[in-house]
């Protein structure tokens, strides 16, 4: 009777043992690589146009520094001293209250590349720019240039 029993709960378990089939498996993988497919391209698509309007966005930050330094100083930081005059006085400028930014270094641009920086600039007062994805002059894209003496496209 005692091997009776080992038989019943042997084949209980396998009885009550279940799984997913090999089949319902590929059909919910099927179904996530269509989902994947369909929402992935979406977003790297937007990817690029964030990266410029955050570029921008802190080109924009970036200025508003730049003129409150002229404000106190009576000057834009020159191009030797560069945007780090934001952060730590220059010499010879002896009305600075700074920082003039939150931080204390200066942010990369959104691919990682300092910003360029020219005072007095050719376009104005001060040149601010990035040179995009390539960081290259010129360009399409995201490889299109960002400057501070033009709104953003």
């Amino acid at each position: 009777m005692n091997n009776n029993i080992k038989r019943l709960t042997r084949h209980s378990l396998l009885v009550t043992a279940k799984g997913f089939t090999l089949i319902e498996l590929m059909v919910v993988i099927v179904i996530l690589g269509l989902l994947a497919a369909i929402v992935i391209p979406r977003f790297i698509g937007r990817v690029g146009p964030a990266k410029q309007k955050a570029t921008h966005a802190q080109i924009e930050l970036l200025g508003t520094a730049l003129d409150s330094f002229r404000l106190d100083v009576g000057r834009y930081p020159a191009t030797e001293e560069g945007l780090q005059a934001l952060i730590t006085k220059p010499s010879g400028a002896e009305e600075w209250s700074g920082p003039y930014l939150k931080k204390q270094e200066i942010p990369l641009d959104p691919w990682g590349n300092p910003y360029h920086y020219e005072s007095p600039g050719k376009q104005g007062d001060y040149d601010l720019y990035s040179y995009g994805a390539d960081n290259a002059e010129g360009g399409e894209g995201e490889n299109q240039d960002i400057v501070s003496w033009k709104g953003l496209k």
